[in-house]
């Protein structure tokens, strides 16, 4: 790994995306108060943490803790109607189970919590993170603090992060195991337990900062984003496996490929339903496979498309839209704005909606 890039990645920080104007309904300028997670733009030759296989989980019950992580992860359906309300899965937005750079993987996550979020204006533990991914993303209900789900999710985090950061410091053995407390901590504090000869070559910024971490940023779209324009991309690149009108493709009720908008998707809370964090994936990720490359304006304008539909309501909403327009929403997203003729949030679908 090269840590020179690691040093770099760390001192250059946040940073902040002015998106561009819908080409529907004109943006007015507020704060961001739904800050999206830091990302850059990828380095030429740069090197990625490769988490160990799945074979190397483990026996016993910390590998056992493990398994489960990785099987929620991959088949979050399992928890539907217990803690999900909608078509998703983790790996959806995180590919590879998770592992793979530069999509948001867990091993980047991991080492980067506990950290404030203007989403939720406070410092949230790891745990806390993945509560929020069950509210917004999962649109659903958050499991309890300590439940056996958040336990098996931060342990697969931390074991995909911790091999992977061992195997590049030349440091053998097994993952060493932590306590249920210390695992749904996170990793980024002075406190964290870490093998001697880790510790010493690696700060807690470097470590929160790990190249791939999160989507790379990539360059405003030259002509401001279009859903128009957008409707033309997903035409000829997302609706065979997204179908004609987003709802994905389901096999005997169960969804291969996921739904982007409607009410079987993320919620308005989410961070994909903003305009920059879904052409950042987009870009880096889609369409499945690579099979070709999208171009930068592309990838603005179909994920201005995808997200100028209707989907499942803010669950922080007290029911005006207005008003959580300027609480929650800056100007990178399509909530409380006029798209044909109809102000997106006033016929949003239900949060936790059951399935059964």
């Amino acid at each position: 790994m090269k840590y020179s890039a690691m040093l770099l990645l760390a001192a250059t920080g946040l940073f902040t995306l002015q998106a561009q104007a819908s080409s529907t309904e004109q943006a007015p300028e507020r704060p961001d108060k739904q800050a999206p997670l830091p990302s850059f733009p990828k380095m030429p030759e740069q090197t990625y943490l490769t988490p160990r296989p799945l074979s190397a989980i483990p026996d016993g019950a910390f590998g056992d803790k493990v398994r489960l992580g990785y099987q929620l992860f991959v088949n979050t359906q399992q928890l539907r109607d217990k803690y999900v309300g909608n078509e998703l899965n983790c790996t959806n937005c995180h590919m590879d189970a998770g592992r793979k750079a530069n999509a948001s993987p867990l091993w980047g996550a991991y080492f980067a919590y506990p950290a404030y979020r203007k989403k939720d204006d406070k410092v949230s533990s790891f745990e806390e993170r993945i509560q929020g991914c069950f509210n917004y993303s999962m649109n659903g209900k958050a499991p309890a603090s300590g439940s056996p789900e958040l336990v098996a999710l931060s342990a697969y985090a931390y074991w995909l992060g911790m091999g992977g950061l061992m195997d590049e410091a030349k440091i053998s053995g097994p993952v060493p195991e932590l306590s249920d407390t210390e695992l749904l901590k996170g990793a980024k504090r002075e406190d964290f337990p870490l093998p001697e000869g880790l510790a010493k070559v690696m700060t807690v910024e470097q470590r929160a900062n790990l190249p791939g971490r999160a989507y790379p940023e990539i360059p405003k779209p030259e002509l401001a984003y279009s859903p128009e324009r957008g409707k033309e991309v997903y035409v000829a690149h997302c609706q065979t496996c997204h179908s004609v009108d987003g709802q994905g493709q389901a096999i005997a009720g169960v969804y291969a490929l996921p739904p982007l908008w409607g009410p079987k998707s993320y919620n308005w809370g989410a961070g994909m339903h903003r305009v920059n964090t879904a052409a950042f994936f987009i870009y880096e990720n889609m369409p499945f496979g690579k099979s070709m490359q999208l171009t930068h304006q592309q990838a603005w304008d179909v994920a201005a498309y995808i997200n100028s539909h209707e989907r499942p309501q803010d669950p922080r909403s007290k029911g005006d839209v207005k008003q959580a327009q300027e609480k929650y929403h800056n100007d990178s997203d399509y909530y409380g704005l006029s798209v044909d003729g109809k102000v997106l949030g006033t016929e949003s679908y239900p949060v936790f909606p059951k399935k059964s």
